[in-house]
């Protein structure tokens, strides 16, 4: 089973509150709210019901639903439609579907440093 655990997705459901930082290996969705930061080694994807105060560093993110904070996506980052993110943008690469909405500053690298 410990071979596998980097396979593993942790889910947030609708309707859940968290209040602290998260740390994960592996994949993540969020569909509640949380109120810190999320550090993860694998992807983000955020529900169009999902919504983060804080402060996010992944490897690959997918957002259709709101983050009110810094974003730091190593390799690959898109921004769906009903995506709304409020916060700088530092992203390996960058997709934005038409109606995705972020305000701040957006600096594409090559490599992310930590």
């Amino acid at each position: 089973m410990s071979d596998n655990i980097n396979s593993l997705i942790n889910t947030i459901t609708v309707g859940t509150t968290i209040k602290g930082d998260i740390q994960a290996n592996g994949d993540f969705r969020m569909d509640g709210t949380l109120d810190g930061n999320v550090t993860l080694t694998g992807k983000l994807v955020i529900g169009e019901k999902g919504l983060i105060k804080g402060n996010v560093v992944c490897q690959n993110a997918n957002v259709m639903g709101v983050i009110d904070g810094n974003l730091s996506v190593k390799e690959f980052l898109t921004l769906y439609a009903s995506a709304r993110v409020k916060g700088d943008i530092v992203a390996n690469k960058l997709a934005i579907e038409p109606g995705a909405y972020f305000t701040g500053t957006c600096h594409m690298l090559d490599e992310l440093t930590d």
